[in-house]
């Protein structure tokens, strides 16, 4: 496997919805989207005048098999700033091959380029495989904080 992560383009939209119907598969979700409209929300949400998160895409030469997002959060620690990571994601016939330790390592990078405080991010308590994936890398729970949502 020859890895590269680059930022996402506007012309990678497609890929990104394709990679964000996976994840939807993933998490059990049945009432997908069309792609029409993933695509026309991720050329918005993405690339448009106000982006409101960033992509990394994990490819092995010429094939995407892995993303990251993440998006900027203020205030953190004080008046810093921090990364958040929303989703990082492996395609099935890509996983435990290194590609989210290396797109892991690359966030981490943004976070430090850009003055971030911290990196932080969630998993949910019944995704095993992510939860042993990030005591692998050696990062601990944190359980200072409850997390709350409000569907609009």
């Amino acid at each position: 496997m020859t890895l590269t992560i680059e930022q996402a383009r506007p012309e990678d939209a497609t890929l990104i919805s394709e990679l964000i119907e996976e994840i939807e598969i993933h998490y059990g979700v049945s009432d997908i989207s069309p792609e029409e409209e993933r695509v026309r929300q991720i050329e918005t949400l993405l690339f448009g005048e106000f982006p409101v998160a960033w992509v990394l895409l994990a490819r092995d030469e010429d094939q995407v098999v892995g993303m990251a997002s993440y998006s900027f959060l203020w205030p953190a620690a004080g008046a810093s700033h921090s990364l958040f990571l929303k989703e990082l994601f492996v395609r099935e016939s890509a996983r435990r091959q290194g590609v989210a330790r290396f797109l892991m390592e690359r966030v981490r990078q943004i976070a430090t380029k850009s003055g971030c405080s911290r990196v932080e991010w969630q998993t949910e308590r019944g995704n095993t495989d992510a939860r042993r994936f990030y005591e692998a890398i050696g990062v601990p729970i944190h359980d200072g904080k409850i997390f709350y949502r409000i569907n609009t």
